[in-house]
């Protein structure tokens, strides 16, 4: 179908205005003015030109959070939401909603594409370097990045790829792309970029709204957008060789992060409870390599991407997430968004595996404590509530904080949220052995000779043979160093589930579907003591494992992700590999509230999401899915 987009694409002008940049970024001018074409020639205008694209994107941090976290099931909206807020939970936003705006993100498309078109690629330095192929491969993975959130949200959108620099380039008709379409033009995009540039970014030095002026953090890894890119399609077409080349995208983010055959392990953060708890008030939060709360840039940190956000509400581009999730002053302790029963459920479904400080033996944590403790223990460390009082009046007021939206700047990638995609790709791959290891023990060569390899194919061990995490990189920690919250140089692995649920090897309530071991027997019959048999996967058990993998990995998104602006996406990728995917999709939402409370969440959304068209926004009835 073809569409005009000059409503919501006004004339280009790559007069990034940088007014509200002042708190941003370091220089001396707050506007650049171009009035030539050929201004992309040299390093002032080049730079320039990159930052008013990063300025873009600030208006479309808040959405990407919004949009991905309150359509979801893991929040709910408080009495003090506003109705925009409201009627995105409901489902139910108009063209005239705040966060319904197409437009900025083709302001940030349109620059990439001007940038794109106008940067002069082949100049080089006097040392024979290229001088701007930096920028311009970053660009590209900004442009494909923003196209990404809109086909997510609209379903169907303009596609356009050339600067629009007048109202008569506006008025042109452009085709539409759907996801499949986007997903495919920019893995073409983007691919032959990645064997020199993959891991080459932008050094714009001090920014003082990230710690240690951590610029590296305002670009898009070209190998991680392509693993989403690749993931996206292969979960709408089913293809195996797509999700290979997911994972495969994935793993070279992970393995050339700090340098080739660099390394940059999952880390060995968890929240546990101490051993040998006996009033069930007693835990810790071990913290090795960084948190999400980190906003520094290092070989171990846990941050990879954000879009950095002003300091002062005035400026135009202050991020109003702490406002929605966080109880300050600025809110009057008043949040608009809290954590949604389907939640607090998920949490305390899980079963917490505590083991002894001697490492050997293991229980269970209590089902019924209070304050969220039970389960899963990530929401207790993330999430904390109460009261206040007005001191003028003495008057209580409810007081909610998320920690994972306190901060000025908006938080898009880090490195466990690319483990699990890594181990959500593997499992379409064909591979669920290895990413329940993700999910279980962690993942390193040791684990994949002793638990992969030898019930795979000749051909599948040769392919996943490719990820290579040696044991000297890559150790698993061990249950003891768990226990006493220590551990040696390289022990630097540990399974995403025991983040918050305990020492999951041990837990018999986190096990993978197998068949019976086989054991060599001796001349009575009897097995004999390790001379366990390995016994290939059988294409039936293989599909009952990657069915099972895909629901611990749906709710572990939910567990480690929580408020950080995924579910909904996590859920609508989930529900393409359904063979009902509006009832999959439609089932998860209408719990939002619990399963008993599913019918009156239903009533609320006056949709019928079972209807995959519902899922996206409409425009003025020019953009989203017919």
């Amino acid at each position: 179908m073809i569409t005009k987009i000059y409503k919501f694409i006004f004339a280009f002008s790559v007069i990034c205005g940088l007014a509200s940049c002042s708190d941003f970024f370091d220089q001396e001018s707050e506007h650049v003015i171009f009035t030539e074409k050929d201004h992309l020639h040299n390093a002032t205008d080049t730079i320039y030109s990159v930052i008013g694209i990063l300025n873009k994107l600030q208006a479309i941090g808040d959405r990407t959070v919004l949009l991905g976290e309150v359509r979801g099931d893991l929040v709910d909206i408080t009495n003090t939401a506003n109705s925009d807020l409201r009627d995105m939970a409901l489902f139910n936003m108009g063209d005239d909603n705040q966060y319904n705006q197409p437009r900025d993100y083709y302001a940030v498309i349109n620059n990439c594409n001007y940038f794109i078109a106008n940067v002069d690629t082949a100049m080089k330095n006097n040392r024979n370097e290229y001088l701007f192929m930096r920028e311009y491969v970053a660009v590209k993975a900004i442009r494909a990045w923003t196209y990404l959130q809109l086909v997510l949200n609209y379903g169907s959108v303009p596609f356009v790829t050339d600067p629009i620099l007048s109202k008569i380039d506006a008025e042109k008709e452009f085709p539409r792309y759907n996801l499949q379409d986007i997903c495919q033009y920019f893995i073409n995009d983007l691919a032959p970029l990645t064997d020199r540039w993959a891991n080459e970014y932008p050094n714009y030095g001090n920014i003082r709204t990230l710690r240690n002026g951590a610029s590296r953090l305002l670009f898009f890894p070209v190998n991680i957008v392509l693993g989403d890119l690749n993931l996206w399609l292969a979960s709408v077409t089913g293809n195996q060789s797509t999700y290979r080349e997911a994972a495969m995208r994935y793993y070279k983010y992970i393995s050339q992060r700090n340098g080739d055959n660099s390394t940059y392990p999952i880390g060995g953060s968890y929240y546990s409870w101490m051993p040998g708890s006996a009033t069930w008030d007693s835990m810790y939060g071990y913290i090795s390599g960084g948190d999400y709360s980190s906003e520094t840039y290092g070989q171990n940190t846990e941050l990879i991407t954000v879009i950095a956000g002003d300091s002062i509400p005035a400026e135009g581009n202050y991020s109003q997430l702490r406002n929605l999730f966080y109880s300050r002053e600025d809110n009057d302790y008043h949040v608009s968004i809290v954590p949604s029963t389907g939640m607090f459920n998920l949490s305390e479904s899980q079963a917490n595996c505590c083991v002894s400080s001697t490492g050997t033996t293991f229980y269970y944590a209590p089902s019924d404590l209070t304050r969220h403790r039970a389960g899963d223990l990530r929401l207790y460390y993330c999430y904390d509530w109460g009261q206040g009082t007005n001191t003028l009046t003495g008057e209580r007021y409810d007081v909610s904080y998320i920690d994972k939206q306190s901060f000025q700047n908006i938080h898009i990638y880090r490195r466990s949220m690319i483990y699990l995609r890594l181990a959500e790709a593997l499992n379409g791959a064909g591979f669920p052995r290895a990413a329940f290891s993700i999910l279980s023990t962690g993942l390193n060569n040791e684990i994949l000779s002793q638990e992969i390899y030898p019930r795979c194919s000749q051909s599948d061990s040769l392919w996943i043979s490719q990820i290579d995490f040696p044991e000297t990189r890559y150790g698993i920690i061990t249950v003891q160093e768990y226990a006493n919250q220590t551990s040696t140089a390289n022990h630097n692995t540990i399974g995403i589930h025991t983040r918050g649920s305990g020492w999951t090897p041990f837990n018999e309530y986190y096990k993978l579907p197998d068949v019976e071991p086989l054991f060599e027997v001796d001349e009575e019959g009897n097995p004999i003591e390790g001379s366990y048999i390995y016994q290939k996967d059988t294409p039936e058990l293989t599909q009952r494992q990657k069915e099972f993998v895909d629901s611990l990995l749906l709710n572990e998104n939910g567990l480690e992700l929580a408020f950080e602006g995924t579910r909904f996406y996590d859920i609508m990728r989930f529900a393409y590999r359904q063979p009902n995917p509006g009832q999959f999709l439609a089932d998860k939402v209408y719990a939002r509230r619990g399963k008993a409370n599913s019918g009156a969440m239903r009533g609320e959304i006056k949709k019928d999401l079972t209807d995959q068209r519902n899922w996206f926004l409409q425009w003025n009835g020019q953009i989203g899915l017919q």
